[in-house]
């Protein structure tokens, strides 16, 4: 029996169809990839699972006795409460079976009924016993093992959780689902946030996780090593596939070569029942065959020809400066009040690229929006030619009018294109002619993540400061933007946790190496 089933899903965005009456199941043991393109409706299909969008259509039938959790990174949380404390809610029914168990032998002591002592012996007997058995003893150690292994330890657990970083944030809620243990995980990106370490650590856990679990990550690497079935989302439909990533790869691969032709030979097939048809339609003695060939192509149930995926372009366009140095930073310290690194100094220069690496909340985004000119330095300064032109690229998905369409954003910054221009530009980024009119709020990660980019190819720049810009971002727009940071002449200043793009870079700022 499966843990869920979806069937008959059909469900639209205003005019944006997601799913065409399609369908899916999840079964005991399965370690699930769900992949597709950017806006193909990955994430959409996660928060129909969870209850947070209802379908136009279909039905969602999960197993009445299976658990399900669900990393929402967009959640609310306490903002006084301890990194601790907000973890040990993921056991709170034990806490509550413990108090339960304080009560009862509190009333035991002093209770002089025998009988109300034996319902009170009854109580602490099944508390205890649901206790061991959920070996409740080894909590704070459990806390502890995952809090080190995603690197919480490293902000520490006493830590407020208003305090703490987008990507700290992150990975703290991650760790309370891992630590709740239900017997689904629903992980839309779980490596956004995450250093390479806490990358390896987190496959380690999903491939012993005894559960199952729905993963989406556009990581092809990391789907490789933890899965072993995927649900491709493609032409609003939901294709299983047992086996590994790279199976998953090879059969999609002549899945998409036999429709193809299947469509070409019912192609053939429909211009000869239509060439029949007008060459013997009017002839007396024909008629009645070229009518019936007629009725069976009016019947015949035809194949959509089959469209490629829209490939996004991104070119940085580069704008001359001189050959010294675009940028000196002098003693620099960033931070809010207090530095959280010690002094920088570096330069850098036209054509040179820089990947800044370091734990999560080491202040690698700091220190890029420090540079960017969007935070004050706590001390030290940073110098700029003058002919310098920055693109930068922040990390999150925020926009001061989330309702406002992809379209009036680009329209707004540059009002002297053309209307024509304006969707030309972010056509080539990878969004659809649909897209370009959507609300930004309404696209998916990767869509607007495709806008932002969209806005620094239009903006002559000599110098990229990116922050994690291959997060959301499916497997061939990352390939297509890697090629344009290689080929931007001007200098690059980056943070990502991806292996392959930090390769691009020529130089490295290891900030954990400032504090040796």
């Amino acid at each position: 029996m499966s843990l869920v089933e979806i069937s008959g899903l059909t469900h639209s965005f205003g005019d944006k169809t997601i799913f065409n009456d399609t369908g899916m199941q999840l079964f005991r043991g399965d370690k699930m990839g769900l992949t597709g393109l950017n806006g193909a409706g990955k994430s959409t299909l996660i928060n129909i699972l969870t209850g947070i969008v209802i379908p136009d259509n279909g039905y969602i039938k999960w197993n009445p006795k299976t658990t399900c959790g669900y990393l929402d990174q967009q959640a609310k949380i306490g903002s006084t409460i301890t990194v601790r404390e907000f973890l040990k809610g993921a056991f709170a029914h034990l806490f509550e079976t413990e108090a339960r168990l304080s009560e009862a032998n509190a009333q035991v002591a002093i209770c002089r009924d025998a009988k109300e002592q034996k319902r009170l012996l009854e109580i602490t007997g099944e508390c205890q016993s649901i206790l061991e058995a959920n070996n409740f003893y080894a909590v704070g150690s459990e806390i502890e093992k995952v809090a080190a292994g995603l690197g919480i330890t490293a902000f520490g657990l006493d830590t407020q959780v208003g305090r703490l970083s987008g990507g700290q944030r992150a990975k703290v809620m991650l760790a309370k689902l891992l630590l709740q243990n239900p017997d689904v995980l629903l992980l839309d990106e779980p490596t956004n946030f995450l250093d390479r370490e806490h990358i390896e650590w987190l496959a380690k856990f999903l491939i012993s996780f005894k559960g199952s679990f729905m993963l989406i990550s556009h990581d092809s690497g990391f789907l490789g090593r933890v899965v072993n079935c995927i649900c491709d989302i493609q032409f609003y439909t939901i294709s299983r596939y047992n086996g590994s990533y790279d199976s998953f790869m090879k059969q999609k691969e002549q899945k998409a070569e036999e429709y193809q032709r299947n469509y070409n030979h019912q192609q053939k097939e429909i211009a000869k029942l239509e060439d029949y048809i007008s060459r013997n339609l009017v002839r007396a003695s024909t008629t009645a065959m070229a009518q019936s060939r007629r009725k069976k192509l009016d019947k015949m149930d035809r194949i959509e020809k089959p469209s490629a995926p829209v490939k996004p372009t991104f070119t940085f366009q580069f704008k001359t400066v001189s050959r010294k140095p675009l940028l000196k930073v002098h003693s620099l310290e960033v931070g809010y009040a207090e530095p959280l690194l010690p002094k920088l100094n570096l330069t850098l220069k036209t054509g040179q690229k820089l990947a800044v690496t370091g734990f999560n909340g080491i202040g690698k985004s700091t220190f890029l929006k420090t540079v960017a000119g969007l935070l004050p330095a706590v001390s030290g300064s940073y110098r700029y030619e003058n002919d310098v032109v920055i693109g930068y690229y922040e990390q999150e998905n925020v926009w001061e009018s989330p309702d406002k369409t992809a379209f009036a954003e680009i329209k707004d910054q540059y009002p002297t294109m053309r209307d024509r221009e304006v969707r030309g530009s972010l056509a080539r980024c990878g969004l659809k002619p649909e897209q370009v009119m959507q609300k930004l709020g309404t696209l998916s990660g990767g869509e607007q993540a495709k806008v932002k980019l969209c806005k620094i190819t239009l903006k002559p720049c000599n110098i990229l400061i990116l922050d994690e810009p291959t997060n959301h971002l499916d497997v061939s727009a990352i390939e297509q933007l890697k090629e344009a940071v290689t080929s931007f002449e001007g200098a690059v200043l980056f943070v990502s946790h991806s292996k392959d793009f930090c390769a691009l870079a020529d130089n490295t700022l290891d900030m954990e190496k400032l504090f040796e």
